[in-house]
């Protein structure tokens, strides 16, 4: 459980306090895992508003508070990169603008599309239920995490230093595939089939950012991992709420 709760404080704003030594490196595997759990607060505060409140509104409050669970933690890497990646004209450039705390004007477009399109999209999920609502929260925040853990699986970081190439120095692999089968696992025994769905969303959507990131800076970084995250993120609530509309639950 230390693993976990090294996930948790790591990715969160939640005050956990532990009297054990935490080492995010060797928290990674457990990342999907924390993933579920900040999802199930997300979908259940979507869910428990559902007939009090209209989707939209229910689905705000549930991004915000999600937001500051996480201290806007994976929304910071995302405008980063749009920042770096749109905004650079070259590798060094690029590197430049992602150690720069401060956003332009393509990472304050990101974030706004990013939060605006989480809330449409939940809002839509609660439309059809809040059981839905609450299943498809679950999922986007477990598999998105899941993403961003397998490309530090399967890719190259952009440079030896920083948080990313800590991580993937570091990383358990086989503990990392085993933190990713729980989520995927977690995702269909929630939504059956549903979840290949959202599974195949993660995929592209991580691959298509981790390529875009080859070829800006050579590699992934921390922030790249974060917008890999929230693309994940915005994708399966999409995807959800798109089959939501025709399908039912399995259960």
């Amino acid at each position: 459980m230390t693993g976990l709760i090294g996930a948790l404080v790591f990715l969160t704003r939640l005050p956990i306090r532990t009297r054990r030594s935490l080492d995010t490196a060797t928290s990674v595997p457990w990342f999907p895992v924390a993933g579920l759990l900040v999802g199930a607060l997300v979908g259940g505060v979507a869910a428990v508003l559902e007939p009090w409140a209209s989707p939209s509104v229910a689905a705000a409050v549930a991004v915000t508070l999600g937001l500051l669970v996480t201290g806007c933690f994976h929304e910071d890497g995302l405008a980063d990169v749009a920042d770096a990646f749109v905004g650079g004209w070259t590798r060094d450039d690029r590197l430049r603008i992602l150690k720069d705390p401060r956003h332009g004007t393509y990472g304050v477009a990101a974030l706004v599309a990013s939060v605006l399109v989480r809330v449409l999209a939940l809002g839509t999920l609660v439309s059809y239920g809040p059981k839905i609502a609450f299943a498809g929260a679950v999922v986007a925040h477990g598999l998105a995490r899941s993403g961003a853990v397998a490309t530090m699986i399967v890719a190259e970081p952009a440079s030896g230093e920083g948080l990313g190439a800590d991580y993937v120095a570091r990383l358990d692999r086989t503990r990392a595939v085993f933190g990713i089968v729980v989520a995927t696992g977690a995702s269909a025994a929630l939504v059956g089939w549903w979840a290949a769905v959202a599974v195949g969303m993660v995929a592209l959507s991580a691959w298509m950012v981790s390529a875009w990131s080859g070829r800006c800076i050579g590699g992934f970084s921390g922030d790249v991992l974060g917008a890999i995250e929230q693309v994940g993120e915005i994708t399966v609530l999409v995807a959800l709420s798109i089959v939501a509309g025709h399908h039912q639950l399995w259960w």
